[in-house]
């Protein structure tokens, strides 16, 4: 059997390795090739081009990136074209992906796209692509499939593999004593991954910081710095904050960051999810670039009153948002003391978000690897 592989950034080559590895136990002989990062390639991938060659974001930014991209896609067509895989699963990266698949699925090649793009979120017009390029959806949230469904696309919800991994038992205490944490009160501030999230709300997040010391007796903030690269920004907000006592910086590590706080304060994205799988309260803010903005307000192109993940996953939204303009560190800062100061709603959120946790949790590698085995037998 031979699989085909498209991942784009670092969330991609996890799926795509979990997916690798879980095939593998079926078919050990099976082969594995395409656009892969570190983890697919020590999963047994040949990498035909690194995963971060995907990673653009935005919608003007990756204007500058097209011709490479599009003769990137021209080749791996070709490619697959004279030696054609068992299936195709391209992984997330909807903009590259859906392209290739629709291209491989006219030749006779089988596709899967692994991670639905958010059609419920923006641009649910996009369905429609995904319905010409997919033989079949592979659904990460559970409320995705009956979108599908409607469609007559064939879905199936995996589930999400961070609530597979994380850990349902944890020791705040233990971790706090070995992170160094000596406060009564911890707060996780992740100001975000990429140097572009750094740099749009990174200032924000510590002033609001700024505001709740002010506020407490006895309070620290832990702050995981997702790259070496994006440590001086950092630094330099907080040491222009004031608050370099207080502030403890990890060398990444922000699960171990997020269980030893009582509340976290994030950018908007990934985290969030991961945050909530943690049991965590948490508060988000997000901002994005003015163009990028003014063209999603303009052309209407989001359809949410809510865009961190959390929040589309339970009855009614728990994690306090601050968006664009409203991203201010007074807002942000009241809604982390709201928090503090109310130990019966922190606990409330934290049993829902237990419920969560077990809502998502599916064995999504292993249900995965049987999606894409059945296609390709099929």
């Amino acid at each position: 059997m031979k699989i085909g592989l498209v991942a784009g950034e670092s969330s991609g080559d996890v799926l795509g390795a979990g997916l690798i590895r879980a095939i593998k136990n079926r078919y050990p002989a099976a082969i594995f090739e395409g656009v892969a990062g570190p983890l697919m390639l020590a999963a047994g991938c040949e990498q035909w081009e690194p995963a971060e060659s995907l990673a653009v974001f935005g919608l003007v930014e990756p204007l500058a990136h097209l011709p490479r991209l599009l003769r990137l896609r021209r080749g791996l067509v070709a490619r697959w074209r004279s030696s054609p895989p068992d299936v195709f699963v391209g992984i997330d990266a909807p903009d590259f992906n859906l392209g290739l698949e629709k291209k491989l699925r006219a030749s006779g090649i089988k596709t899967v796209h692994y991670v639905s793009p958010s059609i419920w979120a923006w641009r649910p017009g996009r369905i429609k692509t995904v319905k010409a390029a997919a033989d079949r959806v592979l659904c990460i949230l559970p409320f995705e499939k009956a979108l599908y469904d409607a469609e007559n696309v064939d879905a199936r919800f995996v589930g999400h593999p961070r609530a597979d991994s994380i850990p349902t038992s944890v020791d705040m205490a233990a971790t706090r004593t070995a992170l160094g944490l000596t406060a009564d009160e911890v707060i996780a501030v992740l100001p975000g991954s990429r140097a572009s999230e750094v740099k749009m709300l990174g200032e924000t997040l510590v002033a609001a910081a700024a505001i709740i010391a002010r506020s407490r007796d006895s309070v620290q903030f832990i702050t995981p710095v997702a790259t070496p690269a994006l440590r001086p920004a950092i630094e330099a907000h907080i040491a222009s904050a004031g608050l370099a006592e207080s502030f403890v910086l990890l060398d990444g590590d922000a699960e171990r960051a997020m269980i030893a706080a009582d509340v976290v304060l994030l950018a908007s994205g990934t985290a969030a999810l991961e945050s909530a799988l943690l049991t965590k309260p948490t508060v988000a803010a997000y901002r994005v670039g003015r163009i990028t903005y003014a063209i999603v307000v303009g052309l209407k192109l989001v359809k949410l009153s809510h865009v961190t993940l959390p929040n589309l996953l339970t009855e009614t939204p728990l994690v306090p948002e601050f968006i664009q303009g409203e991203a201010k560190p007074e807002g942000i800062a009241r809604a982390v003391i709201d928090l503090l100061d109310d130990p019966d709603r922190r606990q409330i959120i934290r049993d829902r978000f237990a419920r969560l946790r077990g809502e998502l949790a599916h064995n999504t590698d292993q249900c995965a690897a049987d999606a894409v085995i059945e296609l390709a037998n099929q």
